[in-house]
């Protein structure tokens, strides 16, 4: 088998290896994307819940145990 050929194919296959690690770390970021939007709205429902409380509520608050 001639050398060039056999250079070639390991080249391409470590470039297959490549592009599944970058597709998986592309749906890795994505994944995170989501979990972020998804606290931030979490967190917007939560403080929507608490627009109707007095204010001061909560300003003095002794976290000592």
């Amino acid at each position: 088998m001639d050398m060039n050929l056999v250079s070639a194919l390991v080249g391409a296959q470590a470039q297959g290896q490549q592009v599944q690690l970058a597709a998986a770390m592309m749906r890795i970021n994505a994944d995170a994307a989501g979990a972020i939007v998804k606290v931030m709205d979490e967190a917007q429902q939560n403080l929507a819940s608490l627009a109707n409380v007095a204010s001061g509520i909560g300003q003095n608050v002794n976290i000592t145990a």
